[in-house]
């Protein structure tokens, strides 16, 4: 609190009323600590778009903007003192930035003669209240300077610069740096580094370096004071490991505009604890600084957003009391955001949270009760759900995966013309890729179950509705589209599974495909598996099959089905067989909610017909349907297959499939010769067609 108070007017707030002023703020207090010396400190809870928070000064200016406490007070800056300078800098020191777009300002000052040592007690005492050990005066100055103003910065033993010239650069792989207190890591090239003439002295925005650290024995000093790119620092910051003081502030921005005052304020301090002697000139390099953003704010739109009405001229009062410029324009108000604000506030509701803040958030009328519009589900949400309680229904277990794989799996489920898409992301790991298929994760999920020796009568029955990633091969245009994935075991009684329990298993995945479409399309749906060439190396050569359906006058492309291939059961490590489904959600809910079709029940009996033909072995399904259908039989009302039989006696390679014919007339009761003819033209063309024989 006592180093808080020295930037108030009057400077006697007590813990109690800055606990009251900033949590009416949106900032809460975590806890109060009383120290050995009767002081005490807050833990302030600072959001992290605060950056500017995150230093003495940046909460002094919360409190003395606050305008409903009975005690107003005002902020007040440390003033900068006219200083003397030495002899220029001159060609003594060098600056190369090289990186302006992630380095949007570097500057470097030159002090000389200063006498290293311990630091005066009162800055002992500011920096050891928080938890930090002093170090020596020039350094604890650095540290000193983060906790107020809350801009990082570093110093350097000058004669310990090779060739006496700062780089700010990206490393080079393989590169090392010896970090003060970190150890020495391999850098990568997308790490930034403030390097020597001999390589990197400093990770940059991140952490000091142990070679040109200031010691006992320096006597010239390098002060540098900077501002990074936030996703740069962050991402250097985790890969390696490492949290700094610095580094949190980085991440969360730091104006370039704020360098200028808080570098000057901090070689004043260090000339005044080292007897050190500021060099004329400074060095800097980098972007143009950003020019002042000015933001238009409407009074009328803060009374609609806040409930509760604000005078303009009072709406001014508090910005300006945030140090956010602000002039009263007719009926708009004109807002000029300070730099250490350029990261936070950039439309108009964030000013009208900042008029809420400065009013305190007490004073927003809250309603006892709140008005609840409740939204109906969307179609294709319904759809979802419906297609979702049909599988669990039907045994399968939904399961929620991760969307990243290896690249070595992603790349057996890529289709062709695409390829993996990977984030650049050391977190990830082996698994930088996002999956390609969905069905990546229920193989995942099977195989922790196939560890825990987890079974279900039947064999387990997983399905995931999810999205898959790829990217168009030599571009960078993503893919990313909604998938029904389904993976079932091929239960077998032997060592491996032979071909009458694959079929029975591939049956089964074949009817609840079928159950499902029927919820999605409709019971007129045409449903039609065609054998083909696998969509990618996921599925076994031999046995893969894709989807089609045919419903309103339309034909959907739904996916594919088929056994998973060895190469993919082996990276993934499952053993057994297993049949999986692709399906693309957004044609498999097209037609939803499906047209119901209301008829009255028949007035008189049909006649139903069986009819057996034994055919090749590779004739599908859809080949008898389609002939069937081609006929146009009369008086026939529908036909469907009742079974397929295997013997011996059929001859190799041959099946007999078994076709239920059902006739009807609305008008009278048929005779069965009047359906003779019809069921003779349909076993003519069998023959003619696909070569069948009659079985009786």
């Amino acid at each position: 609190m006592r180093w808080l108070n020295q930037y108030l007017s009057p400077s006697d707030l007590t813990p109690e009323e800055a606990d009251h002023i900033l949590t009416e703020a949106g900032m809460p207090i975590e806890e109060h600590k009383p120290t050995n010396d009767g002081d005490v400190i807050l833990d302030v809870e600072v959001t992290s778009n605060r950056g500017d928070c995150l230093g003495h000064i940046g909460i002094a200016r919360e409190i003395a903007a606050a305008r409903y406490t009975d005690s107003r007070r005002t902020l007040q800056m440390p003033e900068l003192a006219k200083m003397s300078f030495g002899a220029e800098i001159g060609d003594e020191l060098k600056l190369n930035n090289s990186v302006p777009e992630v380095c949007p300002l570097f500057t470097a000052r030159l002090i000389r003669n200063v006498k290293i040592g311990p630091s005066p007690d009162w800055l002992v005492q500011a920096i050891e209240s928080l938890g930090q050990r002093s170090i020596n005066n020039v350094v604890d100055i650095t540290n000193f300077i983060t906790l107020e103003l809350g801009n990082p910065c570093h110093v350097f033993d000058y004669d310990k610069l090779a060739g006496h010239e700062l780089q700010v650069r990206y490393a080079k792989d393989g590169e090392e740096v010896n970090t003060l207190y970190a150890g020495k890591h391999k850098l990568k090239t997308t790490d930034l580094v403030v390097a020597d003439a001999n390589g990197p002295q400093s990770l940059a925005g991140i952490i000091g370096g142990h070679d040109s650290q200031v010691d006992e024995g320096t006597t010239t000093v390098v002060f540098e004071m900077a501002t990074w790119d936030k996703v740069t620092i962050r991402n250097t910051g985790r890969r390696l490991n490492i949290r700094t003081d610095a580094a949190f502030r980085f991440e969360r921005g730091i104006d370039a505009r704020t360098i200028d005052y808080a570098a000057k304020r901090a070689v004043q301090l260090v000339c005044e604890v080292s007897g050190g002697q500021l060099a004329q000139g400074v060095l800097s390099q980098g972007s143009p600084l950003p020019e002042e953003a000015i933001i238009e704010l409407r009074p009328s739109r803060c009374d609609v957003i806040l409930g509760v009405h604000s005078e303009p001229t009072e709406i001014a009062d508090l910005l300006n009391g945030l140090s956010i410029r602000t002039e009263i324009k007719g009926d708009v108000l004109h807002c000029a955001i300070p730099p250490h604000r350029s990261h936070d506030l950039l439309r108009e509701i964030d000013l009208i949270e900042e008029v809420a803040r400065a009013r305190s958030l007490g004073v927003i009328p809250a309603s006892k009760k709140i008005s609840v519009q409740i939204r109906e589900p969307q179609q294709s949400e319904r759809a979802v759900r419906a297609m979702g309680a049909c599988l669990t229904g039907l045994g399968f277990y939904e399961t929620i995966t991760y969307s990243f794989t290896s690249p070595s799996k992603g790349k057996m489920f890529l289709r062709d013309g695409q390829e993996n898409v990977a984030v650049d992301d050391d977190r990830r790991k082996a698994e930088p890729t996002l999956r390609p298929s969905v069905l990546l994760g229920l193989m995942y999920s099977r195989k922790a179950n196939q560890d825990a020796r987890a079974e279900m009568p039947g064999g387990v029955r997983l399905f995931e509705i999810s999205s898959c990633f790829a990217q168009k091969s030599g571009t960078r245009d993503s893919v990313e589209r909604q998938q029904l994935a389904m993976l079932a075991d091929v239960p077998f009684a032997g060592k491996s599974a032979k071909h009458e329990e694959i079929q029975h298993s591939v049956r089964v995945m074949r009817g609840a495909i079928e159950s499902m479409l029927a919820l999605t399309f409709g019971g007129d749906v045409r449903i039609t598996f065609t054998q083909a060439d696998p969509v990618h190396q996921g599925y076994n050569a031999s046995a893969h099959a894709l989807i089609s359906a045919e419903a309103n006058g339309k034909t959907y492309e739904l996916g594919s089905v088929g056994l998973l291939s060895d190469q993919a059961m082996k990276a993934e490590g499952l053993t057994g067989a297993y049949v999986a489904a692709e399906l693309w959600v957004e044609e498999l809910i097209a037609p939803f909610p499906p047209i119901s079709r209301a008829s009255l029940l028949p007035a008189y009996p049909g006649i139903d017909r069986d009819l057996s033909l034994i055919i090749s072995e590779s004739t599908p399904w859809s080949s008898i349907e389609t002939l069937a259908r081609s006929q146009s039989l009369a008086k026939c009302v529908g036909y469907e297959m009742v079974s397929v039989y295997r013997g011996k006696q059929l001859g190799e390679g041959k099946k007999s499939v078994t076709l239920r014919l059902h006739f009807r007339d609305d008008e009278r009761t048929l005779r069965h010769e009047e359906v003779d003819p019809q069921m003779d033209q349909l076993a003519g063309a069998a023959k003619s067609t696909l070569g069948a024989e009659i079985r009786s």
